[in-house]
């Protein structure tokens, strides 16, 4: 039990520094109503990645100066539509998420290792997160936080956007598309009746759960990580919806 602790310890700490972000972020998106931002600029970010590794930028600080280049314009873009369109927001999201999507798929199509590398990219290698892995995820998480909360950039539209691409940009890299978007919604959604502190600390309670439980699950059943956290966080989330909604109902 002890060696299976250490070894999912770097991955649950990943988790739990994506969680750090990614709740505030997901309670914000559920109040504005635009729940796949996140699916699109983590496909974004997603893409930036891609370019960079057919240009064969592979040092780790140039992929993440690509992703982070690729989420910023997918946050500028958005960000532009809310401002001009904003009654076909939900439409160009979707339509972004789809678009950039295909275009990774045909960048890599070619590649003899592409379609393993866009399996990483949706699930993520969680799992085999290191313990130096995490030094740039927490400076970046850092910063998320120090702009949400310190400077409380999350009240301009255009702070939103810049958080949100900052905060995909790495994790995206880590945990994969998927886990990233069940980070920012599923949380949220399980705590969504509550208001102020105590809805973002039973939001982190319920993230931090999912993904320690996950992780467990998919150590000793020999499952895939990502998914398997998703399955969880999903879980809890349904388990929680109902008690909260008769609590606030009572």
């Amino acid at each position: 039990m002890i060696d299976d602790l250490a070894i999912i310890a770097p991955a649950f700490m990943a988790g739990l520094l994506v969680l750090a972000s990614h709740v505030p972020l997901g309670r914000r998106v559920l109040e504005r109503g635009i729940i796949f931002i996140d699916i699109a600029l983590a496909q974004f970010a997603s893409l930036g990645v891609v370019l960079a590794h057919i240009l064969h930028l592979e040092s780790a600080w140039l992929t993440q100066a690509g992703a982070f280049a690729a989420a910023l314009i997918g946050a500028a873009l958005l960000n532009l539509s809310e401002r001009r369109w904003p009654e076909l927001q939900e439409a160009i999201i979707g339509s972004s998420f789809v678009v950039t999507a295909s275009l990774a798929i045909l960048l890599l199509a070619n590649d003899p290792h592409g379609g393993e590398q866009l399996h990483e990219l949706l699930v993520g290698q969680i799992l085999w997160s290191s313990w130096t892995d995490l030094l740039p995820l927490a400076g970046i998480t850092l910063l998320v936080l120090a702009g949400w909360f310190g400077f409380d950039l999350q009240r301009s539209r255009t702070g939103f956007y810049l958080l949100f691409a900052l905060a995909v940009t790495m994790s995206v890299q880590i945990v994969g598309v998927y886990l990233v978007f069940a980070s920012l919604i599923l949380p949220a959604l399980a705590v969504r009746r509550l208001d102020g502190r105590g809805g973002l600390v039973l939001g982190y309670a319920v993230g931090a759960m999912g993904y320690g439980l996950g992780l467990l699950l998919s150590l000793w059943f020999d499952l895939p990580s990502g998914a398997l956290i998703v399955c969880t966080l999903a879980g809890g989330t349904l388990l929680l919806l109902p008690l909260l909604q008769r609590k606030t109902a009572t």
